[in-house]
């Protein structure tokens, strides 16, 4: 029987489809040979048992937030090199002067954008960005997200990509949630995981790193926003950059060695 994606069911069904595989002992995963993937594998199975503890553990997470597709584009270009915390401000700030439309956004000066996207940082950055994601919708699209997103995954990332300030992640963000495609997003925190847990190092570049989930996982979007989402849980509530919570980590049992400074 060939391979299926576990995750099938729509977010209300989660917690009762879902088969998720038993706990595994750290020696167990150590001894596996999972981790050989750079050496010269394409997949590596063990990312979906990672996935399944963790929304058996964790729950959905109910990510990304946003009322509309441009509403999560703008969250996804606001939040570069910021917590979510921050952009929450910018956006409330847009909403409230109905800016979070592209055809709003196209006719307010740059000017009035930087101070409602200050809480965001990088404000004057961000608010230019803001502008050239519309500038680009209008002229390749005549303004319309339902026309750019007909337009196929690869060559759609490619134009985003070449859009002044979206660079890989904020292109897959738009793209897997934004656009419902299955792209996986991968950002400080999947790297953080991913090297504490020896299955990549840092000379690994983004494409890598994506390539090697978008291989081992069933081509699922829901999955994939699941799992970017509970990989962001893990990251800011337990892989912390310093004192790593990894006693109380969900996947503390794939842990191969201890990391320094844990508590």
């Amino acid at each position: 029987m060939p391979r299926r994606a576990v995750y099938l069911a729509k977010e209300t069904q989660m917690h009762s489809t879902l088969t998720v595989p038993p706990h595994r002992e750290p020696s167990a995963v150590r001894n596996s040979g999972v981790r050989s993937v750079w050496a010269g594998e394409r997949m590596l199975p063990i990312l979906e048992e990672y996935f399944n503890l963790l929304l058996r553990v964790c729950g959905p997470q109910k990510w990304w937030p946003g009322r509309t597709r441009f509403e999560i584009i703008v969250g996804a270009i606001l939040t570069q090199n910021t917590s979510w915390r921050n952009v929450e401000g910018a956006i409330l700030a847009l909403r409230r002067k109905a800016l979070l439309r592209p055809a709003a956004i196209a006719k307010t000066r740059v000017e009035d954008l930087r101070p409602l996207v200050r809480s965001s940082g990088y404000f004057r950055q961000k608010a230019r960005k803001l502008k050239d994601f519309v500038a680009f919708l209008e002229a390749f699209y005549a303004g319309s997200l339902t026309k750019m997103f007909r337009t196929p995954t690869e060559k759609l990332r490619g134009e985003l990509l070449a859009v002044h300030g979206i660079g890989p992640e904020t292109a897959d963000s738009i793209l897997l949630y934004a656009g419902k495609r299955p792209v996986f997003v991968v950002d400080a925190y999947t790297r953080r995981i991913l090297q504490r847990h020896q299955i990549t190092h840092g000379e690994k570049t983004y494409e890598e790193i994506r390539g090697l989930f978008e291989r081992s996982l069933p081509p699922d979007t829901t999955m994939f926003n699941e799992f970017h989402a509970l990989i962001v849980h893990i990251g800011k509530n337990f892989c912390r950059p310093k004192a790593p919570k990894c006693s109380a980590c969900p996947l503390a049992c794939f842990l191969p060695q201890p990391i320094e400074g844990a508590e």
